[in-house]
């Protein structure tokens, strides 16, 4: 109990909390204005819904995609807890269940016939109009989540298992695991629509890979200079980065120097540089792209001043 209201107390808790509310608030519009009115089934939590409400619908018996939605996530979210730590579980209990609800604000708040041309059957008008803006947006909302160790709850859950126990990219887990929800809609959907969703599934993969990587790009730096303690300093007392030194040999001059090599934000990197213009320090500078970083370097263990 002590260590929940010392959590509770925390700006990274409620900083965590907005941006979670906010990304689900993004994903219910993606489903509720794209994917719902179009009748696409995407390889998704919700396209399965979709789809159990329609056979519910079938035999007389109404039941709204939200509740569907909300029943199923709530079992996902207990192999979540078992599967993938009890953080990831806790956030996603969270996302989860008010995606549900979301979908419904949004139906009250704005309606989506209120949005549609008369005679349209979706809000684009199109069904590939319709996939391309429904992908966009959630890829970037799953993005935002998956970053801070959430998210959307549902087919994230299940690629989440399949990133951790298989090692595969996120948006390779998303992929085989939305095909094979996808194929579901084969029951109620037509050969052309359900191929449609295929290829949503895929893009969603693709987009959310790329999201995913531009979120968590980095520099590695390389300099060789005779003022290397200069800037090692200014990395570790003004960045608070770390670095690391090697005794280098030129091939062509056969001298001895300093190269310090460093992972940096892009903001850090564009500082460095900026540091480096105004002391007028000169030397060899190389800077490359780095997707993914494991071990020690992570923004919870920079060291304080």
């Amino acid at each position: 109990m002590k260590e929940l209201l010392q959590t509770l107390r925390t700006w990274k808790f409620w900083k965590e909390l907005i941006i979670m509310t906010v990304a689900m608030l993004i994903a219910a519009a993606a489903v509720y204005y794209f994917l719902m009115p179009s009748n696409l089934i995407m390889g998704s939590i919700t396209g399965l819904s979709m789809v159990i409400s329609s056979l519910f619908g079938a035999v007389g018996i109404t039941v709204k995609v939200s509740v569907v939605v909300t029943i199923i996530n709530a079992i996902l979210l207990i192999m979540a807890w078992l599967m993938i730590g009890q953080e990831f579980g806790a956030k996603t209990v969270y996302t989860a269940l008010i995606l549900g609800p979301f979908i419904e604000f949004w139906d009250k708040v704005l309606p989506v016939q209120r949005i549609m041309e008369p005679g349209a059957t979706s809000v684009m008008g199109d069904p590939w109009f319709d996939l391309l803006c429904f992908v966009l947006v959630l890829s970037a909302s799953q993005t935002i989540l998956f970053h801070i160790n959430a998210s959307t709850g549902g087919l994230d859950i299940l690629a989440k298992i399949v990133n951790k126990y298989f090692h595969l990219d996120i948006g390779t887990s998303v992929t085989v695991a939305g095909a094979i929800i996808c194929c579901t809609a084969f029951a109620v959907n037509p050969f052309r629509l359900v191929v449609i969703g295929l290829i949503g599934t895929w893009i969603n993969g693709l987009a959310l890979d790329y999201f995913t990587a531009g979120l968590n790009r980095r520099k590695r730096v390389c300099i060789i200079s005779k003022d290397y303690e200069q800037i090692r300093k200014y990395i570790i007392e003004d960045l608070v980065r770390g670095c690391s030194l090697y005794e280098v040999t030129g091939g062509y001059s056969g001298q001895k120097s300093m190269e310090i090599q460093a992972l940096l934000t892009q903001d850090e990197f564009a500082n460095l540089m900026n540091f480096l213009k105004a002391n007028d320090i000169h030397g060899f500078i190389t800077a490359g792209n780095v997707s993914e970083v494991y071990g020690l370097w992570n923004e919870k263990k920079r060291h304080k001043h």
